[in-house]
C-alpha cells in the first residue's frame, strides 16, 4: 500500500469514528439531556408559580392592612423614606 493509500484509510476510519461519535453524543442527549432539562424546567415553572402566588398573597395582606390602619401606614412608609434616605447621603 501506497502512502496516499494509508492516509485515505486513516482519514476514512477517523470519519467513521467521529460519525459514530456524533450518534452515541446525539443518542445521549435524546436519551438523558433532554428529560432532565425538561423535568428542570417544569420544577421551575412550578416554583415559579408558587412564589408569583405567595407575593400575590403578600401583597393582597398588606393592602388590607394599609385600607385598615392608614395613619400607621403613612407613618411607617415615612420612616422607611428618611432612613433610606440618611443610608443614601
Amino acid at each position: 500500500m501506497s502512502l496516499a493509500d494509508n492516509t485515505t484509510a486513516a482519514m476514512n476510519s477517523a470519519e467513521d469514528q467521529i460519525a459514530r461519535l456524533r450518534s452515541q453524543v446525539e443518542a445521549l442527549m435524546k436519551d438523558r439531556v433532554t428529560p432532565m432539562v425538561t423535568d428542570a424546567a417544569g420544577r421551575a415553572e412550578a416554583a415559579l408559580h408558587s412564589a408569583a402566588g405567595t407575593v400575590r398573597g403578600q401583597a393582597d395582606a398588606l393592602s388590607g392592612q394599609v385600607r385598615k390602619q392608614p395613619l400607621i401606614s403613612l407613618l411607617v412608609a415615612a420612616g422607611v423614606g428618611f432612613l433610606v434616605g440618611r443610608i443614601i447621603r
